[in-house]
């Protein structure tokens, strides 16, 4: 019998990958999309395996409605989140609402309906700058935007469940995904979508800061490999590829690639408050592969031409607004 699953936050860019594997995977799922009246459902309305799914509308913010849909359920996939940080800056409530109250929820119809295993998103912004490199779960945790303050209360709120009241929970923290369906608001479809615009000039914030990108296939690998994993029951595991970048030299990267002499230029509304700038993460993936075997296979790269024929698709490249910055 296969493995029922309930995705929450299936509608974006990492969940409606993790949706599409789990159904080449032989699990059956429910996908939820953030509810609207469009009856829009983000990027599901693309995945090849729509009909295969059972697609639901609502809220996490709601717990009245995820205790309703998480009934008949084995495993939880909990991606459902605000995460501009930008916006977090000029929301911060919104961000509570969603990333705190709603992993609250989540967490407490989990418990009701008996779910065996719940894997809750965390994120590498909780690190904020490195203290130490690579990273690894025991480093101290450092919030230097609203958003990354909401997702450390959520995995507290998540494994308190487990230490309270022996929910199965994995808090899964990837490191920085990118791929095809990425939003514009993350600076590798920036900068592609840019140069694929015709633009000379490539607007961007601060270019130093490094970061452990990771290919969106080897996260959602990385989600399952937990799911699947007794001994990750009660932990806390990051998801990345130990290999670490700058923001500059994936843009020298990209430019390479997209065979592009285009020029950077600072924009000003584009850095984040100075103590509030994550500079430097690198992470140290030893515990998943340890507890799992998982080992990322999609290298810079190889990942970047992926994304750059995604984006660069007449069709997809349509979607995104190059000249606005998107916070």
């Amino acid at each position: 019998m296969s493995k029922r699953a309930l995705v929450t936050g299936a509608d974006g860019f990492i969940g409606s990958h993790l949706t599409e594997m789990l159904v080449q995977r032989g699990w059956q799922v429910k996908a939820l999309s953030h509810y609207n009246s469009f009856n829009h459902w983000g990027w599901l309305e693309d995945v090849e395996c729509k009909e295969s799914i059972e697609i639901l509308t609502g809220d996490v913010r709601d717990p009245h409605y995820c205790k309703h849909i998480t009934r008949d359920v084995d495993v939880i996939f909990h991606l459902a989140a605000l995460i501009a940080i930008p916006y977090s800056y000029v929301a911060p409530d919104s961000y509570v609402d969603t990333n705190v109250k709603g992993t609250l929820n989540i967490c407490q119809a989990a418990r009701e309906n008996g779910v065996e295993r719940l894997i809750h998103t965390s994120t590498s912004e909780v690190y904020g700058t490195a203290q130490y490199v690579p990273i690894d779960e025991k480093h101290p945790l450092q919030p230097q935007s609203p958003y990354s303050a909401t997702k450390i209360a959520a995995d507290a709120i998540a494994m308190s469940f487990y230490n309270s009241f022996g929910l199965p929970v994995t808090v899964a923290r990837p490191f920085n995904t990118y791929g095809p369906r990425q939003s514009a608001r993350a600076v590798i479809p920036t900068i592609i979508t840019q140069i694929a615009n015709g633009k000379k000039e490539i607007h961007l914030g601060d270019v130093s800061p490094t970061r452990d990108f990771n290919y969106v296939t080897d996260t959602c690998r990385g989600f399952l490999a937990l799911a699947q994993s007794e001994d990750a029951i009660g932990e806390t595991v990051n998801i990345g590829s130990n290999f670490e970048i700058s923001i500059a030299d994936t843009l020298d990267l990209i430019k390479e690639l997209m065979g592009s002499q285009v020029k950077f230029v600072t924009d000003e509304q584009r850095i984040r408050p100075e103590k509030s700038e994550v500079f430097r993460l690198w992470c140290d993936n030893r515990k998943i592969e340890q507890l799992t075997g998982f080992k990322p296979e999609v290298g810079i790269r190889e990942g970047l031409q992926k994304t750059i024929e995604w984006i660069t698709h007449p069709k997809n490249l349509k979607a995104y607004k190059a000249e606005i910055y998107n916070v």
